[in-house]
């Protein structure tokens, strides 16, 4: 590997050319009209403009990408998180393109970024998964028979979705109907498919991730993720760490994520997600993504390990660089996002110029961000402008050092979302960890009509 084409932009295309940068590989930022200048243009050796602002005519257009992998002589491609990374056909391009596929294998992508196959997948490898259908749900009759065994409320799913859109929550029966056409319109529009699928709804559920890694000969796991803190079904905050499980639980779920990345021969980094019942006990898997997760310095964080650099290692063609018996966690990690969003209007996206960038500092504090001062935040991408990360040694110090941290944060020219993440962090039930995946919904509800939370 001499070469590397870095199919992302911001934060994550400045990761990985960090990490290339360190392994004395070449790398080749893409950029679409909107990000000529843009911080992770400047830091890569040379860079191909791949076409205007919009990203299906610029960072989603498989031929753009592969045009700009033969202009620049790129040997390799690295996806990152988002746009194409989890694009089986896009990974085949780059394959017949001559280049090396910087993640698994498209069969691998196919079988678990369809979620009903990857249900079937985890059921075949005797991995726990949510109560639900065995499959799509093609007619209306055949929903309300699955819909009665597994009870409500009950959770309409996408089979090819992703990011929180494409489900539906029904509590009861007569609404069934009307919410599987919102879920089917909603997934056509977002994913071009209209299939769908039904689970039960846990109420009072733990979202825990497991990170894992291949290289197609065997796997292992770098520990556990807690991703609970959502709005929207978006994650606002991670940790990694003593996430408080149930030893045995906690155990079983990341040899469950092994399980299941073996027998699909994975390759690369990947991560197994899972809901923890708190009121059952149990845990299910829910979904795998077959990439680098946007959360994924706070596992480097506790286990002292560069995952984007052993994601190259890999896919140059070498074995992991660790055996399970080599991974230890230590400490506590924290992870917050801080986004380009106005909190008091409904998190509006905030365009604009960055005028003042002033990042935290100090021991054990990490900021991975594509953004500083002068940089314009556009309409067109993801508003995230950077992601803090500390590293404490448990997690009491982990987040006192995050209040610092945001402390030091100073964004002028934007309105980000620094101080409501700082107003969460602040509660009793995130000092605690007395939360789960609907709580931060509930908690702002109640803060906007004066209640207590």
């Amino acid at each position: 590997m001499r070469k590397l084409l870095i199919a992302n932009r911001g934060e994550i295309a400045v990761r990985i050319a960090r990490a290339a940068r360190e392994q004395g590989i070449a790398t080749v930022a893409v950029y679409s009209e909107a990000d000529e200048s843009a911080e992770h243009v400047r830091i890569a050796d040379e860079a191909v403009l791949i076409g205007p602002a919009p990203a299906p005519a610029s960072y989603l257009s498989v031929d753009a990408v592969i045009r700009a992998v033969r202009a620049s002589g790129a040997d390799a491609v690295h996806p990152g998180y988002g746009f194409l990374s989890e694009n089986a056909d896009f990974a085949q391009a780059v394959l017949d393109a001559n280049a090396v596929w910087v993640g698994p294998a498209p069969s691998a992508i196919r079988e678990m970024g369809d979620k009903v196959a990857a249900r079937k997948s985890a059921d075949a490898a005797g991995v726990p998964t949510v109560p639900g259908s065995d499959g799509e749900i093609r007619e209306l009759d055949e929903a309300e028979r699955v819909a009665r065994q597994i009870g409500f409320p009950l959770a309409i799913k996408a089979a090819a979705g992703g990011g929180g859109r494409g489900i539906r929550i029904v509590e009861r029966e007569a609404d069934l109907a009307a919410a599987i056409s919102t879920a089917q319109a909603e997934s056509r529009a977002a994913f071009g498919s209209d299939s769908v699928y039904l689970e039960r709804f846990v109420p009072r559920a733990r979202h825990i991730e497991v990170q894992i890694f291949g290289d197609g000969a065997t796997a292992v796991h770098l520990g556990l993720r807690d991703c609970s803190m959502q709005r929207r079904r978006q994650k606002v905050v991670e940790e990694a760490g003593d996430l408080g499980l149930p030893e045995t639980v906690a155990t079983n779920m990341a040899e469950s994520a092994v399980q299941l990345a073996k027998s699909v021969g994975y390759t690369g980094a990947g991560t197994v997600e899972f809901l923890f019942d708190e009121l059952r006990g149990e845990y299910y898997f829910i979904e795998m993504n077959t990439r680098i997760q946007v959360e994924h310095p706070v596992t480097e964080m506790v286990y002292g390990r560069d995952l984007v650099g052993e994601q190259l290692r890999v896919a140059a063609g070498n074995p992991l660089s660790f055996a399970q018996a080599d991974l230890s966690p230590r400490g506590h990690a924290i992870e917050i996002r801080v986004n380009a969003e106005n909190p008091a209007m409904n998190f509006l996206p905030s365009p604009g110029t960055v005028t003042r960038f002033d990042l935290p500092g100090g021991p054990f504090v990490r900021v991975d961000s594509g953004f500083k001062a002068g940089s314009v935040v556009t309409p067109y991408y993801d508003s995230m402008l950077a992601k803090i990360i500390v590293w404490g040694e448990d997690r009491p110090k982990a987040l006192a050092r995050m209040t610092r941290a945001l402390r030091e944060l100073d964004i002028e020219g934007v309105t980000t979302t620094a101080g409501f993440i700082g107003e969460v962090l602040a509660t009793e039930e995130f000092r605690t960890g007395d939360y789960h995946t609907t709580w931060l919904e509930r908690w702002m509800i109640d803060r906007a009509e004066g209640g207590d939370a």
